[in-house]
């Protein structure tokens, strides 16, 4: 913003600054050119008049020292020329080019008393030159023509001189003007700039906004106020929010478990017709415990400027696998695994064996008797970006429309065949903590029918514990 201000001050400075210096630099190229061909108009006519006088006696003699003084005293040439245009006194060389028939026709005009004088600037063997012709005894029949011809450097050294000042000064003040526009421009983009940091900070999440109110003009000051006390109420919001989801669900933690514990202590004083009733209770008791650890998992995920660490991918589906497989070999499901060695993620800490464990989870609710939950993994190389790892927990469920798969990932969301125990927090849990880990989570349909499960998180630094337990100690 502040590079396109600049431009159009400095444009518009540069347009005024032509639209100026030009008409006035060729003003004082004609005006010096004027006053030069009056001195010399007039230097003409008083040495004609002294030229008259020697014609008058018939003084050749007389006649070439006016003509040769003169020319010494011009700095340039002088002919004299009788009433028929014969040449009677010349300073000029004897290799003195022809007249141009311009400069004939002058003479002839003044001969023939059709102009008293006749001014011209002509160039001649690449040098500007002032000629002046003006006739001798003036009246009805002039007694002959004087040409005075001059260099015109003095005349052009003025007015060079006068186009450098004025370029000078030109570049002064388009330097004052770049300047003044800089800081005009700093003036109205930098509360903006800051604008801008402001909201960068406010999307990485509930952070106290620094926001100055006090520069730049006075819109984008009534902005940044108005701006201010929007994020300071989103903040409180958020934070509100956060803090009593963490608060709720950590205080419920305690009396579920007491809860628990007196349902199970009735149970000797519970008639045997009373036990099936006991067990759902223990059950649902169960369901709301877990719902409330991950509500305070996706409270403790939600939570900005959350540290990262760099973690081992293989290792940790390795370890997930032995867990989750008798519960998978007991439901008649095989757990199949996939992926390159020596695979570095990096993650908010647990983050990876809370994705995995919440993905493998609700496979094996889904999947079939006699069906296969494949876990796999692989590497993205990015031109234009740093290196992502791609995870895939893919099952042969019934699988999801297009609609349901996105609202799967909505907190408190259960496909309508889904069972009694599932809690709705799980595939939301997975995509926040990859998004705090600076990655993200889909849903996909697999080419079996069921649920491609996809979390790509950057990729980190690591090496199997094998590999570690491997390597020579000091």
């Amino acid at each position: 913003m502040t590079r396109r201000l600049l431009a159009t001050y400095v444009t518009f400075a540069l347009l005024i600054l032509l639209g100026l210096e030009v008409p006035l630099g060729y003003a004082q190229s004609r005006n010096e050119q004027n006053q030069a061909f009056e001195q010399l108009e007039h230097d003409a006519e008083v040495l004609a008049a002294f030229i008259d006088s020697a014609l008058a006696r018939n003084d050749m003699l007389q006649i070439e020292v006016l003509a040769r003084e003169s020319a010494q005293r011009l700095g340039g040439n002088v002919e004299v020329m009788d009433a028929h245009g014969q040449i009677l006194a010349s300073t000029y060389p004897p290799e003195r080019p022809a007249d141009s028939p311009t400069a004939r026709s002058d003479v002839d005009a003044v001969l023939r008393g059709q102009g008293r004088v006749s001014a011209r600037m002509s160039t001649a063997a690449d040098v500007r030159t002032m000629s002046v012709v003006v006739s001798v005894h003036p009246g009805l029949q002039p007694h002959g023509a004087l040409e005075v011809n001059v260099p015109a450097t003095a005349v052009t050294t003025r007015v060079q001189h006068f186009e450098l000042m004025l370029a000078a000064a030109g570049i002064l003040l388009l330097a004052a003007a770049a300047g003044t526009a800089f800081a005009l421009a700093r003036w109205i983009s930098r509360p903006i700039r800051a604008l801008e940091l402001a909201t960068r900070t406010l999307a990485d999440g509930p952070l106290p906004v620094t926001l100055p109110v006090d520069s730049g003009p006075p819109e984008v000051r009534r902005l940044a106020v108005t701006y201010k006390t929007t994020a300071e109420r989103l903040n409180t919001l958020i934070t509100s929010q956060r803090s009593f989801n963490g608060h709720a669900s950590h205080q419920l933690k305690t009396p579920l478990a007491a809860l628990r514990l007196r349902l199970e202590n009735l149970e000797p004083d519970i008639a045997a017709d009373g036990h099936n009733n006991l067990q759902a209770a223990l059950h649902e008791t169960d369901r709301l415990a877990r719902m409330v650890e991950l509500l305070l998992a996706m409270a403790r995920a939600e939570q900005s400027a959350l540290p990262q660490e760099d973690g081992f991918l293989t290792d940790t589906i390795d370890r997930r696998i032995c867990f989750w497989e008798p519960l998978a070999i007991s439901r008649g499901i095989h757990l199949a695994t996939s992926g390159p060695v020596d695979v570095g993620v990096r993650a908010v800490p647990t983050a990876i064996e809370q994705i995995i464990d919440n993905l493998v989870s609700n496979a094996l609710r889904v999947a079939p008797h006699g069906s296969t939950v494949t876990i796999s993994w692989h590497v993205i190389d990015q031109a234009d970006s740093a290196p992502e790892v791609e995870l895939h927990v893919i099952d042969e469920g019934p699988g999801l429309t297009a609609e349901q798969r996105t609202q799967a990932l909505v907190p408190f969301w259960r496909a309508p065949s889904a069972g009694t125990g599932g809690t709705g927090l799980g595939l939301a849990l997975v995509r926040a903590l990859a998004v705090a880990s600076g990655g993200t989570a889909e849903l996909r349909p697999s080419g079996t029918g069921g649920i491609d499960a996809v979390v790509r998180l950057p990729a980190g630094s690591g090496r199997s514990h094998q590999q570690l337990s491997a390597m020579p100690s000091n």
